[in-house]
């Protein structure tokens, strides 16, 4: 009778992986919109958040929970419920390997599957305590998801480039972004696309471009090497790295690209510095 009245869902799988739980969130969050029937219904953190996906005639809630285990491992739960027969499902599942569980069990495999094809796709390499440089930049200002930040920077990147030769305004280093504000429930974002110029006396005006100077901070450094799409998995890592270690830092990450997508090549040699800076 415990299979039928005690259990809070009606089939319950874990696994562990190699990676930090805001990445582990990203996968399973982008696993989700991919599917035409499925619907957030609650967003707590980054560590606890469900969806509902409807099949034919069956809704099934996901409830899922992802735990830090040490500085490399994370374990993800997922606790499945059908909505419809959750009653027979629990009264079934100790006798019989059901439709319900074994679409589960598929689920959770390919789940698994998308993460370890994902992680093969990035890296991440923790630095530690550095310094971001100073700069003087034109810059946009933008607002987006994370997921739609690369296109927008390559949405921007020719006004901006175009603008300094336009105007015969001397570059001075690397692109980069400065994120001003991060919403980890809705994983949207605003931040400025900045390209460093060198100053002069006096600056054209434009309807989109502004001027600012940057001065030097104090931050946790992390490499990434990957696609730009999914830079923002270092910025998971700073945290989980700033909080293991007990440093109070402010949740607005800096990104410095070292290479130009338009360029092609293999995107794991692509390179880009991540900063979290330190209060």
């Amino acid at each position: 009778m415990w299979q039928v009245f005690l259990k809070p869902q009606d089939y319950l799988a874990s696994f562990q992986i190699n990676t930090s739980v805001g990445t582990v969130n990203q996968v399973i969050k982008s696993w989700h919109q991919s599917l035409e029937n499925s619907k957030t219904i609650k967003d707590d953190n980054l560590n606890r958040f469900e969806h509902q996906i409807t099949f034919n005639d069956s809704v099934f809630t996901y409830k899922w929970e992802i735990e830090k285990l040490n500085d490399s491992i994370s374990k993800i739960y997922a606790r499945i419920s059908d909505e419809e027969n959750g009653f027979k499902q629990r009264l079934l599942s100790p006798f019989f390997d059901t439709d319900f569980e074994k679409r589960s069990k598929k689920t959770v495999y390919d789940l698994y599957d998308r993460l370890s094809d994902h992680l093969e796709k990035f890296k991440v390499t923790y630095k530690g305590l550095d310094s971001i440089p100073e700069t003087y930049c034109a810059y946009i200002p933008i607002k987006s998801t994370q997921s739609q930040k690369a296109s927008k920077m390559m949405k921007y990147y020719p006004v901006l480039d175009n603008f300094a030769l336009d105007k015969r305004i001397k570059s001075n280093g690397l692109p980069f972004i400065e994120v001003l504000d991060w919403n980890k429930k809705t994983d949207s974002i605003t931040f400025n696309f900045c390209y460093p110029i060198k100053k002069i006396d006096s600056l054209p005006d434009h309807d989109l471009i502004k001027y600012k100077f940057r001065k030097a901070t104090k931050a946790l450094h992390a490499t990434y090497n990957g696609n730009y799409i999914t830079s923002d998995r270092a910025w998971y890592v700073l945290l989980e790295k700033a909080n293991s270690q007990k440093i109070s830092v402010r949740e607005n990450p800096l990104e410095i690209f070292f290479t130009n997508p338009n360029m092609g090549g293999t995107e794991l040699n692509w390179v880009a510095e991540i900063y979290m800076p330190i209060k």
